[in-house]
């Protein structure tokens, strides 16, 4: 199975969600995982601080297009926000569908604190809705004979 997380710039929540993803997996599942942006802004200092807090290294991601995953042979697009959910191109034949809508913590600016709590919630919200889709998946998979 093949899952991409799509944002507008791939700088926060994809990410986080890939991050959270690949670290719930176990390394010889049948699944690989992408993120992309409709947009790519470049990774957030911010995602990588909040990260940071939870034991996550993000060194090994970056914000990538569309065009830079194997986007004809996905088999979950997950989006993230509404724009995504617009602007993604329609997913393969039987590919499935998810829209999360997450707030944005890019969105706003501020004093560095506020700034700070909106990414630590982005987090948060990120972790727990991977958390929920894996249960899902792990659930629907072995519901399955021969699975």
């Amino acid at each position: 199975m093949k899952i991409l997380y799509l944002c507008t710039g791939n700088s926060a929540r994809s990410l986080m969600a890939e991050a959270f993803t690949r670290q719930i997996v176990p390394p010889n599942a049948p699944i690989e995982v992408f993120s992309a942006g409709t947009h790519p802004a470049g990774i957030h200092p911010e995602t990588v601080a909040v990260m940071s807090e939870v034991g996550v290294d993000m060194t090994p991601y970056s914000s990538k297009r569309i065009e830079e995953i194997p986007f004809d042979s996905i088999d979950l697009v997950v989006t993230l926000c509404d724009d995504a959910r617009r602007s993604c191109p329609s997913p393969p034949t039987g590919a499935r569908r998810i829209h999360w809508g997450l707030r944005d913590p890019v969105s706003e600016d501020g004093p560095p604190a506020p700034i700070h709590a909106r990414f630590q919630a982005a987090r948060e919200e990120v972790h727990a809705c991977v958390r929920k889709l894996m249960f899902e998946l792990a659930t629907a998979r072995k519901l399955r004979p021969g699975t």
